[in-house]
Formats: structure tokens, C-alpha cells, sequence
């Protein structure tokens, strides 16, 4: 469909031993190898010559925890660069020649290739068409600050437990009521430090004071 378009880049075509080495011993000593800064500077250099407005980002645990916010900044680049670290991490200089850092959570990856990856799934998915011409994101977790309201499909009934009878009504106006009132509740329940941050119009603050909060504790 030619609606994005992922090249993966062997820093080893930019050394300069016979060996392609792109990992040293870490000054001041420890365990693991480090990543050297040449291969990635030249790398990025050779990226930016065809394509200067490239939006360098370093994927690291030191950056900007990524968010639904942050995915929807970045997928209106025209370019992002993704620089993935190995062993025990990246020379420090590197980040002189990088725009941003991000980090997808607090817990530790062998490398940076499958935080890539969790960032271009999240950013290819807003392009449209992506998604298909039926599919809608709006009223999926984290679009509104809120997580996603609770999905059923067929059967009505499965081993004693029912679809709502909201659900079934056809009363399209009563759904997105029920639906933004189950979002409110799921987050207050299972990321309550999300609810801090919720932009409450009028119609979410008619809905807060209707909730029994000791219901959700």
C-alpha cells in the first residue's frame, strides 16, 4: 500500500576495521561492551544526507516515557531515525547527535530493536488507511486520557455472564453515554494516577458525580 515505509540500517557498513566492530570495552572497566560512537554518528550522518528533516531518536530508559501524547507527536514527522542500543548501552557522546530519547517503560529490554518496534506499531497505526476505511481509533485506551470502555461480541450469554443490556437496545446515544461512563470508571479503577489529568468537559463531570465511588474501590 506504500504507506510507510521501515528500513533497517547495519551499522557495520560504517566501520572501519576488518573486524566491522561496532562494540568496545567500557572505559573505568565492568562487565559487557559498549556500543561505539562512530558507526552511529556516521549512520546518522548518512541518513541525513537523503533525508535532513530525519527526527533522530534515542531509545533509552533515560528518555521521555512514551505515551499515546508523544505517539501522536511523532507520527507527524515526515522522517524518524530510531537508534536501538545492544549490551551494555550506548557511548555517553552519542546523544550530542540525537533529537530526542525515549524510553517505553520502567523494566529492562536486551535492546533497543523491541521498544522500535512498540514505537512504529503505535505511530504506522494513526496514518490513515492504515487501520482500514471501517476502523476507528478515537474510543481506544488513552485517546481521551481514559482507558477503553469494555468490549462484547456473540454469544449474548456465555457461562453466566451477559452483554449489557445497553448494548442491545440500539439506542446509539444511551451506548456512548454507558461507554464514556465505563471508560471513567475502568480508569479510576486500574490507573487512577490517570485520572489527575483528565480534561473533564461538562458532560464527564455529570457523569463523575453520578458514579459510586465506593463501587470501583
Amino acid at each position: 500500500m506504500g504507506l510507510a515505509n521501515i528500513q533497517a540500517i547495519d551499522l557495520r557498513q560504517f566501520t572501519d576495521d576488518t573486524r566491522r566492530t561496532t562494540d568496545d570495552y567500557p572505559y573505568g572497566g565492568g562487565i559487557g561492551m559498549v556500543m561505539k560512537p562512530e558507526p552511529i554518528v556516521r549512520g546518522i550522518r548518512h541518513v541525513q544526507k537523503s533525508a535532513k528533516e530525519a527526527h533522530v531518536i534515542l531509545l533509552t530508559p533515560q528518555g521521555r516515557q512514551l505515551s499515546q501524547e508523544i505517539v501522536e507527536e511523532l507520527s507527524n514527522k515526515d522522517c524518524l531515525l530510531l537508534i536501538c542500543g545492544r549490551y551494555e548501552g550506548i557511548d555517553e557522546r552519542v546523544r550530542y547527535f540525537v533529537d530526542d530519547e525515549i524510553s517505553v517503560g520502567d523494566y529492562i529490554l536486551s535492546g533497543g530493536e523491541t521498544a522500535a518496534t512498540v514505537l512504529i506499531d503505535a505511530i504506522i497505526r494513526l496514518i490513515p488507511g492504515v487501520l482500514g476505511s471501517d476502523s476507528r481509533i478515537d474510543g481506544e485506551s488513552f485517546y481521551d486520557g481514559l482507558l477503553e470502555y469494555p468490549q462484547y461480541t456473540r454469544p449474548r450469554e456465555f457461562e453466566g455472564f451477559e452483554v449489557p443490556n445497553v448494548l442491545l437496545e440500539g439506542h446509539h446515544e444511551k451506548i456512548r453515554l454507558w461507554r464514556r461512563k465505563m471508560s471513567l470508571m475502568r480508569t479510576m479503577k486500574h490507573r487512577p494516577d490517570l485520572v489527575a489529568s483528565i480534561k473533564a468537559d461538562a458532560e464527564m463531570k455529570r457523569i463523575i458525580q453520578e458514579i459510586d465511588l465506593e463501587s470501583i474501590v
